[in-house]
């Protein structure tokens, strides 16, 4: 018989369906959905289209495969996306009947749709350098394959979006006898523009990792290969960054009708611990350190519930739909929590969040906090705050070559006054701060954001 495994992440418009065809297969006798913690419905509805569920141990779609190896019982195992919503009813039979009726090894799936841009931006040159052989396949990076367990055992299998080639490379090095099939016409989502310079560092790095242990990698190879890596790198920002403008949210008291951990803190009863660390501590970097301590031991579920409670501004989600509309890239700056910026964004459906990691251990937060370095001082920076929203806007203004002139930012408190100081147009909005609002271009007295499409044009 065989597993199919379905490593998820916030896929709720899509998993049931998937569950569904993996179930239409006589020879599958068990589905297990492997989630990375999502913030979405779509735990529960794979639960009701049948699947088993557990959740990662590790965030990573490889790391989710993997999970899903070692828990399946069976000597076939599959591997398939859970954000394709017309798969073929028979997409289970067409991945495992090479290995049952002719001894495959091991199945890569190709499939009718455009090549997509990592693949011909990185893989693809990388591997005609390094791999040439792997280039008899059409679609390297294809995420729906199946294999045996006993060569599935012996692979790496990358944490991240690395694993796919990952494993076609490992398993051309274990001699396996694979075959490519074509499952016909799929349509998935395409990736947000930010998503694919990481994509693409990791399908990198998985390559390379595999080139570095052949004899015949040296000096020569590694300039040649940097050089295509300067050259993708370059080729990722052109083409993924065709839109030149972006606007860039606060999330606390901006839009969030409040400040997260100020509804933390009531929900969970630390408000005066919170307020003495806040009162009696100046430096931000600090504050930030010490709040994360009182999160300790609150699971992923109760702090994404709390951020669920909150209220978001009425008009966010229009008014982004249509700042898109005009070519905007949008994204949230928040010295908040990475899981709840993204939270927020996508449900206000923003392209991109940046916020502080705060660390979880089997779900649970840890009471650590990893400050990110996009908001460190550096000799680009603006100000002369060690900490400050404004050099995360740097970073993105000089990373996707987009000038500062052109970024709208909008917040309400005083750790947004260097960010709306350093913006083409700062934007304050309902702030009780005098500095803030003297130092703005533009000032919203009222909870609605329709005002910026006056002047975002």
């Amino acid at each position: 018989m065989v597993s199919v495994v379905i490593p998820t992440l916030n896929e709720e418009a899509s998993i049931a369906g998937v569950v569904g065809v993996a179930k239409k297969c006589k020879l599958v006798d068990e589905v297990i959905v492997v989630d990375d913690h999502s913030f979405d419905n779509t735990v529960n509805l794979a639960k009701k289209a049948g699947a088993s569920v557990i959740m990662s141990t590790k965030i990573g779609k490889g790391a989710s495969m993997l999970d899903g190896l070692l828990v399946a019982t069976n000597d076939i195992v599959v591997f398939i996306d859970a954000d394709i919503e017309n798969y073929g009813y028979n997409l289970i039979d067409m991945l495992v009947k090479p290995i049952i009726e002719e001894d495959y090894d091991f199945v890569k799936s190709t499939f009718e749709r455009q090549a997509g841009r990592v693949t011909e931006l990185a893989a693809k040159p990388l591997l005609s350098l390094l791999f040439p052989q792997a280039l008899v396949f059409s679609q390297p990076l294809s995420g729906m394959i199946a294999g045996k367990r006993s060569f599935l055992e012996k692979v790496k299998f990358e944490s991240d979006y690395g694993v796919d080639i990952g494993i076609l490379l490992d398993m051309i090095s274990l001699g396996a006898k694979i075959k490519e099939v074509n499952i016909g016409r799929i349509e998935n989502k395409m990736k947000q523009w930010q998503q694919l310079a990481p994509m693409a560092r990791e399908v990198s790095k998985a390559i390379l990792k595999r080139a570095r242990l052949s004899p015949d990698f040296n000096l020569d190879t590694l300039q040649t290969t940097t050089m295509i890596l300067d050259q993708m790198d370059m080729a990722v920002k052109e083409s993924l960054i065709g839109l030149k403008k972006m606007f860039v949210f606060d999330m606390d008291n901006t839009l969030l009708k409040g400040r997260y951990i100020y509804h933390v803190a009531e929900r969970f009863n630390f408000r005066k611990e919170l307020l003495d660390i806040i009162n009696n501590n100046q430096e931000n970097y600090l504050i930030t350190k010490l709040i994360a301590k009182l999160l300790r031991g609150l699971n992923f579920a109760q702090l994404i519930a709390a951020a669920d409670e909150m209220e978001i501004v009425q008009d966010a989600a229009d008014v982004i739909a249509e700042l898109k509309k005009r070519e905007y890239i949008v994204g949230i700056i928040s010295d908040s929590y990475n899981f709840v910026a993204a939270h927020i964004a996508n449900k206000i459906g923003a392209h991109f969040s940046i916020a502080n990691e705060l660390e979880f251990s089997e779900s649970k937060a840890t009471g650590e906090v990893k400050v990110l370095s996009y908001f460190i001082k550096t000799q680009q920076s603006k100000c002369n705050h060690n900490f400050c929203k404004s050099n995360a806007l740097v970073h993105l203004s000089q990373k996707y070559n987009i000038p500062l002139a052109n970024i709208i930012a909008i917040g309400d408190s005083e750790n947004d006054i260097c960010m709306i100081k350093y913006s083409g147009i700062g934007v304050a909005f309902c702030s009780e701060n005098k500095v803030l609002n003297s130092m703005a271009d533009k000032v919203i007295t009222e909870k609605k954001f329709a005002p910026v499409l006056e002047f975002a044009k």
